[in-house]
């Protein structure tokens, strides 16, 4: 549910209207005023930021040669947008390029008719301590609350004695009793498989997720040694696996598992209360987020795809743009895998192929209006149909009237990406009925697809010793993606974690002295 913010832009789903493709042109002036940059126009943003301290005299890194450090961030997602943000914040100017015409990635929104729309359904978790400062940063923490406590519907339509609902919620009790009155109630499992699961969480809550051991093994295995049944699998550790990793226990990492399930349920009482935007996708991670770089002096520069970094003569880095190059001191790569390896120079990675040895793995969103309310949760998930999660986005989209609109998530949907919509219609409205009574003979307003064919990278067995770190060996050539050494799936956690290990990397090169905005790594 929360693909990679980084990742390539598919293709256009139906309904969705983008403007013509204009290429993006940087100011004349380098050193003027930050502006943003659309469809030909120039529009001011704020003044440069900050003021030219003694230090920037020095310029940060005992040159003394009197001039402002300047980073080209390359891509607009949340890693970029991270990066730029910490790099600025500490008196670097900064470029931002995006090549489309919007920021933040693969968590966005667009129209269709008078309908606000995310491509996909994106949630996070209280433990997502990094994409919680970047709400905060932005001042959008406000639009997208975190529930009270941990309460997860689950409703299995394929129980011999008739669909049974039952909650994964949490108490206010330490860990790991804070589960234990949902777990010992959950009807979607036996009395002997609650017992399994309480001693398999003890056991992930001793494992080291770094440990490279874990890498090299699929979750499936791990939990086949420690008695989880099939029915486990699917009614507890895939329901959250495949959600927050992207694919089932038999293709996922250990090492991603065990993190995902330490950090998630097994550290703080509340980690896993969920979260998500009140209001469209576009208006955080494009409107907020591009207020805050403006406000910082971020020069961005949308439709500007970079087609070439490389050295200058004076040991400097130039991004060739179409028609123009752009000079800096500094260049944060925050693209996807492919296009990363596409960009880098020579040296830049001991074995640079690796990275594309990092699968893709991709989420299907079914987008159904009714005619009339049909859910009163605000979500659900669901077990013995091929439907996973089921969102209420009707308030965020501004649907006007009496109907309701549901988005339907459907993570590792290899399955299903290059179905017809004809033929995804025909397998998901009946089994929308079958769990959902009131959607029985209501009308269908409307039924459309997104598809994020490489929404996240495939977190296979053996992925992490793919990962590349933030710093390369070209000084100055920085890495960031969710794809990237974060220790996290394919997240936007992970995604804004890429942007603080960038431009960490990149303020220490300068001299810059900063602190880390996660209270957890000081």
């Amino acid at each position: 549910m929360t693909p990679d913010a980084t990742t390539s832009t598919p293709g256009p789903a139906p309904g969705l209207h983008r403007p013509p493709a204009t290429a993006g042109r940087l100011a004349p002036d380098a050193t003027g005023p930050a502006v943003r940059q659309q469809d030909g126009r120039t529009e001011p943003t704020g003044p440069e930021a900050g003021v030219r301290t003694g230090r920037d005299a020095e310029d940060g890194t005992g040159h003394g040669d009197g001039r402002r450090r300047h980073a080209v961030v390359v891509g607009g997602g949340l890693a970029g947008v991270t990066a730029a943000l910490r790099l600025a914040e500490s008196g670097v100017r900064v470029t931002l390029l995006e090549g489309r015409p919007r920021l933040g990635g693969l968590a966005f929104s667009f129209r269709r008719g008078d309908l606000h729309v995310d491509n996909g359904q994106h949630v996070y978790l209280r433990c997502c301590t990094a994409y919680r400062w970047f709400l905060d940063r932005i001042g959008g923490a406000h639009l997208a609350p975190l529930q009270d406590r941990l309460d997860v519907p689950v409703l299995d339509v394929a129980h011999p004695r008739g669909p049974r609902l039952g909650r994964l919620r949490r108490d206010a009790l330490p860990v790991p009793l804070h589960l234990a009155r949902s777990l010992a109630t959950y009807p979607h499992l036996s009395l002997a498989e609650r017992a399994c699961v309480g001693r398999a969480a003890l056991a992930l809550r001793r494992l080291d997720p770094a440990d490279p051991a874990l890498d090299g093994i699929d979750f499936a295995t791990w939990l086949g040694r420690h008695g989880q049944t099939p029915r486990t699998i699917e009614a507890l550790w895939d329901l959250v696996g495949v959600a927050t990793l992207n694919a089932t226990a038999p293709h996922a990492s250990m090492g991603l598992a065990a993190m995902v399930f330490r950090t998630g349920l097994l550290s703080e009482p509340g980690a896993a209360d969920i979260g998500w935007a009140h209001v469209p996708l576009g208006e955080l991670h494009d409107t907020l987020a591009a207020r805050a770089l403006a406000g910082l002096g971020v020069r961005t520069v949308l439709r500007a795809k970079a087609e070439r970094i490389s050295r200058t003569a004076d040991g400097r880095w130039a991004v060739a743009l179409p028609g123009e190059t752009v000079e800096a001191d500094a260049v944060v790569l925050a693209v996807p895998q492919q296009e990363t390896h596409h960009l880098l120079p020579e040296g830049a990675l001991d074995d640079p192929d690796r990275l594309l040895d990092i699968g893709t793995a991709p989420i299907l969103n079914l987008h159904v209006v009714y005619d009339r309310k049909v859910l009163r949760q605000p979500f659900f998930t669901a077990l013995g149909s091929p439907v996973q999660w089921v969102f209420d986005r009707t308030r965020s989209s501004g649907l006007t009237g009496p109907g309701q609109y549901l988005a339907v998530s459907q993570s590792a949907a290899q399955d299903d990406i290059d179905e017809p919509v004809a033929a995804l219609r025909a397998r998901y409205l009946p089994e929308l009925e079958r769990l959902l009574p009131a959607a029985r003979g209501a009308g269908i307003r409307d039924f459309f697809v997104t598809r994020e064919r490489t929404a996240t990278f495939a977190p296979t067995p053996g992925v992490g010793r793919l990962r590349p770190g933030a710093r390369t060996h070209a000084p100055g050539l920085y890495l960031a993606g969710a794809w990237t050494a974060t220790g996290w799936p394919a997240t936007m956690e992970g995604a804004v974690r890429s942007g603080f290990a960038a431009a960490g990397a990149a303020l220490s090169a300068f001299g810059r002295r900063h602190d880390h905005p996660l209270q957890e790594a000081v």
